[in-house]
């Protein structure tokens, strides 16, 4: 059994001036900046929404993607390729997934395992 959710929202800028994207989605989204977490990422304060929203410095095209978190990554991933995801590739301690139509999503270890709006799985990937 595991338990998973919606993390949040990554938006990824193909750019060279990832200060400058996260002022623009800071403020375009109403959201304070957290401040630079690592190279790549500036986390943009969206608690009151009980959610993750980064801005990410990225080679390929800039887009959105969503996170899902979860306590056992292996077993959601799984879970997803059931219901026709595609493992693209593994990233440190998470995986990218592609949706049958196309979106690509991370997968990731949850950091937040006492939030609100987990849904609980069984073994075979069904609700509990």
């Amino acid at each position: 059994m595991h338990k998973s959710r919606l993390a949040g929202f990554i938006i990824d800028c193909r750019t060279d001036d990832l200060d400058g994207a996260a002022r623009f989605w800071s403020a375009a989204l109403g959201m304070r900046s957290r401040g630079q977490d690592g190279e790549a990422y500036v986390r943009l304060d969206a608690s009151a929404r009980d959610l993750s929203v980064e801005v990410q410095s990225v080679k390929h095209g800039s887009r959105v993607h969503l996170d899902i978190e979860t306590d056992n990554v292996e077993a959601e991933v799984r879970r997803l390729e059931r219901l026709g995801a595609k493992r693209i590739t593994q990233a440190s301690t998470w995986w990218v997934l592609e949706a049958p139509t196309g979106q690509r999503f991370c997968v990731v270890k949850t950091h937040h395992p006492d939030a609100h709006g987990f849904s609980t799985w069984d073994d075979e990937g069904n609700p509990v």
